[in-house]
């Protein structure tokens, strides 16, 4: 299905890397991660748990295609502004499917975020790209875009414009369906706070758009005995930027939150979005060469956590019954990053009622991968399609993933398929339950 020319053949891969060629690319951060790249001994186990391998049917476009690229470029037989490079690895959706099914433990996603590192040496992301990264790192630009945000979805604008094609109808549909259910839940938590503190992060999009999650986020681990703190100070994860070979400003972000999170002197913290939570346990690696940050980077991600891997270890509580049909989709950084299955899937089983049906596919990428569908909208549609139809053959009601790319991703999606579902994320499943049990259990 791709036109690019080949660069690499499958026939051609050798069974074992050669690692005695010179580094053509010293001091870079790709020559950093050499010995990742030595890792790969190009089995082809990742073939078939790659989307873009799947949906383009390109060698160039598998995870170790692109390591052959890689190692191609840091031992100077291509160049960083081959056009061919820059397609291949763009269209990585960084979804780390390809690590979980590694047998040689390859970190492709270290990888691909030091090649990009590399390459933006001699390349300018695109306007859109560089434009989002920009507002992200600066809080009050952020505050201003998020509210802008939340004013044009108040209106029947995003709807309207939702079925229009490319990127703006697409964009229009995300806003929009991050609507949802915004009344606040008429309960009081009550726990006992006898399982140590907890400081959330707020996240970006998670209080720009999907604030009433991270209230109920709040108040599920309330009521299963954790004991909320304020992290002040906070800011965007830089996951983001890490994706786009910002290294510079993802440390930058990342030394900021750390202090931030020392100061609440919070047991834990707590990510209720996949992408920030990996990156956020990931600061160890981050900052690995920052002799004055490594330890306090190590020691926070070592306390980071999923609100699913915190509510779960509670219990976690029961509550009432709430009669829907639901189907779960793994976002990939909490299934292949983080490596959590399990979890998310028990918060819903502890919901009474609650008929969950499977979905196929289920661990396959839906083609969000943070601005990814903003950046590469005809790849991200066509991984979306076999989501969208095994969503609708599930019969659900409702789509409960646990990332806000994915729960706009999917659901605007829905909306523009006109598929009878909609997207929800685990925590509001719970917390809805909850409120259900009123009087009876809750102060």
């Amino acid at each position: 299905m791709s036109s690019t020319r080949p660069l690499v053949d499958e026939r051609a891969i050798p069974s074992a890397p050669s690692r005695q060629a010179p580094c053509a690319l010293p001091d870079t951060p790709l020559a950093e991660m050499r010995a990742g790249i030595d890792a790969c001994v190009h089995c082809g186990f990742c073939l078939q748990s790659c989307p873009t391998y799947l949906t383009l049917e390109d060698e160039n476009d598998s995870p170790r295609g692109r390591i052959l690229l890689m190692r191609s470029a840091l031992e100077g037989a291509l160049a960083l502004d081959d056009p061919s490079l820059e397609t291949h690895i763009d269209r990585c959706l960084g979804c780390r499917a390809c690590e979980t099914v590694c047998p040689s433990g390859v970190p492709y996603g270290h990888l691909l975020e030091a090649t990009r590192a590399t390459m933006a040496e001699t390349r300018r992301l695109p306007f859109v790209a560089r434009s989002i990264l920009w507002v992200f790192a600066r809080p009050t630009l952020l505050a201003t875009a998020m509210a802008m945000s939340r004013v044009l979805r108040a209106t029947r604008i995003p709807a309207l414009l939702s079925r229009l094609r490319g990127r703006l109808g697409f964009a229009m549909a995300m806003l929009a369906s991050t609507k949802g259910d915004a009344r606040s839940r008429a309960y009081t938590p009550a726990g006992e706070a006898t399982r140590g503190s907890v400081a959330l992060l707020l996240g970006c999009v998670m209080e720009g758009l999907l604030t009433e999650t991270n209230r109920a986020t709040e108040r599920t681990l309330t009521m299963n005995d954790y004991a909320m703190v304020e992290a002040r100070g906070q800011r965007c994860c830089g996951a983001l930027h890490a994706h786009a070979g910002d290294l510079r400003e993802a440390r930058n972000l990342a030394r900021v939150n750390i202090a931030a999170f020392e100061r609440s002197r919070a047991q834990y913290v707590c990510a209720n979005a996949a992408g920030c939570g990996a990156m956020m346990k990931e600061y160890a690696h981050l900052l690995a060469s920052d002799e004055t940050w490594a330890a306090r980077a190590a020691s926070f991600s070592a306390r980071v956590r999923d609100v699913s891997e915190l509510l779960v270890a509670a219990g976690p509580r029961r509550g009432g019954p709430v009669r829907e049909k639901v189907t779960y989709d793994a976002p990939c950084h909490l299934l292949h990053a983080q490596r959590i299955a399990d979890a998310p899937l028990a918060m819903l089983r502890a919901i009474p009622e609650l008929e969950i049906k499977p979905l196929e596919g289920a661990e396959h990428c839906c083609g969000a991968a943070g601005i990814y569908n903003l950046i590469e909208p005809d790849t991200s549609n066509t991984v979306l399609e076999p989501k969208l139809r095994n969503i609708a053959a599930s019969g659900a009601e409702l789509v409960a993933t646990g990332n806000p790319g994915c729960l706009m991703q999917i659901g605007a999606g829905l909306r523009r398929s006109s598929i009878g579902a909609r997207t929800v994320h685990p925590v509001d499943l719970l917390d809805r339950s909850y409120e259900v049990l009123g009087d009876r259990v809750i102060g």
